[in-house]
C-alpha cells in the first residue's frame, strides 16, 4: 500500500514543472485506495491541478513464478487548456501506452 502511495505522489510530482516546485503545494482532491487478500488493488486520485489517475492490479501467475499485473490511465491538463490522456497495461508483455500525445509507430 505504501508503495502505490509513493507511485501516486511520484506521478503527481513528475507531471508538475519543476519551475512550480518552489510555489504552493497542489492540494490532492480526491484519493480512494483499495487492497484485497487476493493481491489485487485499485486506487484513483485527482489533484487541484487537473491530474488524475486510474490504476487496478492483480497477482498474476506466469509460468511457474507469480507476478503483478496493472493496468490504469492518467490525464493532466496542458498549458494552453487541452486534456491529455493515457492508457496504460504493464504485465507479462512488458508495458504498453496509447493515447494522442504518443506518437504512432510507422506502418510499413
Amino acid at each position: 500500500m505504501k508503495l502505490l502511495l509513493v507511485f501516486a505522489l511520484v506521478a503527481v510530482a513528475a507531471a508538475e514543472k519543476l519551475d512550480n516546485l518552489e510555489k504552493e503545494p497542489i492540494a490532492i482532491l480526491r484519493m480512494d485506495s483499495t487492497s484485497n487478500e487476493d493481491g489485487s488493488f485499485q486506487y484513483q486520485y485527482e489533484t487541484a491541478n487537473k491530474i488524475q489517475a486510474d490504476v487496478q492490479g492483480q497477482l498474476k501467475q506466469i509460468g511457474e513464478e507469480f507476478g503483478t499485473v496493472m493496468q490504469g490511465s492518467y490525464s493532466y491538463e496542458t498549458p494552453e487548456g487541452q486534456t491529455v490522456t493515457i492508457t496504460w497495461t504493464a504485465d507479462e508483455n512488458g508495458y504498453r501506452a496509447e493515447g494522442d500525445a504518443i506518437p504512432k509507430a510507422p506502418t510499413a
